[in-house]
């Protein structure tokens, strides 16, 4: 009996794993908008995210970024990891007089289709970490 529960939690976890990870199973549709949008990008890694949208991960001139995708095709955002001195100066001023006894754990600059530019900087906290999201003049947006 122990061994049919471990044989079933593995093949269930092999499955989810196999739903998750969707490389080179992204439909058309999401390909075609990726393409259009990074020409000459032929590789990237597609994710499934918790939403059904699709997540490529992928690098240019050495910079990682993720562009999410709506399942039909629909670019929703690109994010780029940076460092917190590439932040505007509004922000790190912001930050400076809002967060400055919080650490930061990782911090992004976001293209969104509807958001347009912003900047999404992560506190460390107890539990669940705070994202902060930003405009480019350090007006918080969320």
């Amino acid at each position: 009996m122990k061994k049919n529960i471990i044989l079933i939690a593995l093949i269930t976890l092999t499955v989810y794993a196999c739903q998750n990870t969707v490389k080179a199973q992204a439909p058309d549709a999401v390909k075609a908008t990726f393409q259009k949008m990074y020409p000459g990008e032929n590789d990237p890694d597609w994710h499934k995210d918790d939403n059904g949208n699709y997540e490529s991960n992928f690098k240019i001139d050495g910079v990682k970024y993720r562009a999410d995708f709506s399942p039909n095709g629909n670019w929703i955002e690109t994010e780029t990891s940076i460092d917190v001195k590439d932040l505007p100066k509004a922000i790190r001023d912001k930050i400076k007089e809002d967060y400055d006894s919080e650490d930061i754990t990782e911090v992004e600059k976001v293209e969104h289709h509807s958001k347009g530019l912003f900047y999404d900087v992560e506190f460390k906290q107890k539990g669940k970490n705070k994202d902060v999201e930003f405009k480019a003049n350090g007006t918080i947006i969320n």
